[in-house]
């Protein structure tokens, strides 16, 4: 715990044996009061090892998307009692040391929703993000930027804390289950006011680390420019948003159990 809040990591994992281990090895169990790991109908023996390391494991029974894995996760959490969920990717690309940091940020009362950013400093190329991903990054996050009227370093990272209070209001069953999932859920939390802080983070490309192919990339980019032209178009009042919109059955709170899958 910290200042009496019960801290939860999740992991929502997808063919992650081969750097699982090493993730939760790193995570600070000491602040930590629960690990919680959704496998995506991985076929390499994921969820199998998640109880080996003694994880809280979740299994789905067909793959729901990248997306539809941290809905789970979030239910799990929130079912549990979390009041700071940390979700980290079990790929070992961003480093597990973090999460004290990041959810002391939230703990602090200063923050609602914390990023752990790739692009603040020089981490990202140094960590080995491919040339054209870091200028999609900041090509991306620049358009952003001017259609949301925040300064953001980065919208894409994969490391995030949240409150529970986020979790329960957010509209999140409305969102996409596939990648554009992150992107919509940061921009609902711009929407209703919450207060997001970003702290420096350092990443690791290599074979074993998960990434998305260049066509999937494309679909994510163009995604991510139509969640922010929606955002822009519903403050005008000149569109509406689905994603946006606060009807109490697409928040996670309303229906607390977590979804039907296979217990692994």
């Amino acid at each position: 715990m910290l200042n009496g809040r019960k801290i939860t990591v999740v992991l929502p994992a997808y063919n992650a044996i081969r750097t699982l281990r090493q993730t939760v090895e790193e995570i600070p169990h000491e602040i930590v009061d629960n690990v919680i790991l959704t496998d995506d109908c991985s076929s390499d023996g994921t969820a199998e090892l998640a109880q080996e390391l003694g994880l809280y494991t979740l299994r789905h029974d067909k793959n729901r998307g990248y997306g539809g894995n941290q809905k789970t996760c979030y239910t799990a959490a929130l079912h549990q009692g979390a009041d700071i969920v940390v979700m980290l990717h079990p790929d070992y690309q961003y480093t597990p040391k973090l999460v004290a940091a990041m959810a002391a940020m939230i703990a602090s009362g200063e923050f609602d929703v914390v990023l752990g950013s790739r692009i603040l400093g020089k981490g990202a190329l140094a960590g080995g993000m491919p040339l054209y991903k870091y200028i999609s990054n900041r090509t991306l996050t620049f358009a952003e930027n001017l259609l949301i009227g925040q300064k953001f370093s980065e919208y894409h990272t994969g490391y995030r804390a949240w409150s529970r209070d986020v979790l329960e209001r957010l509209p999140l069953l409305s969102c996409s289950d596939d990648f554009v999932f992150d992107n919509q859920m940061l921009v609902q939390a711009v929407y209703y006011g919450f207060r997001v802080g970003e702290i420096s983070c350092p990443t690791k490309y290599f074979p074993e680390a998960s990434s998305i192919n260049f066509r999937r990339s494309t679909i994510y980019g163009l995604g991510v420019m139509k969640t922010a032209m929606q955002f822009r178009l519903k403050k005008l009042g000149l569109a509406r948003a689905s994603f946006l919109d606060d009807v109490q059955e697409k928040h996670l709170a309303f229906n607390i159990a977590p979804p039907p899958l296979e217990k692994a």
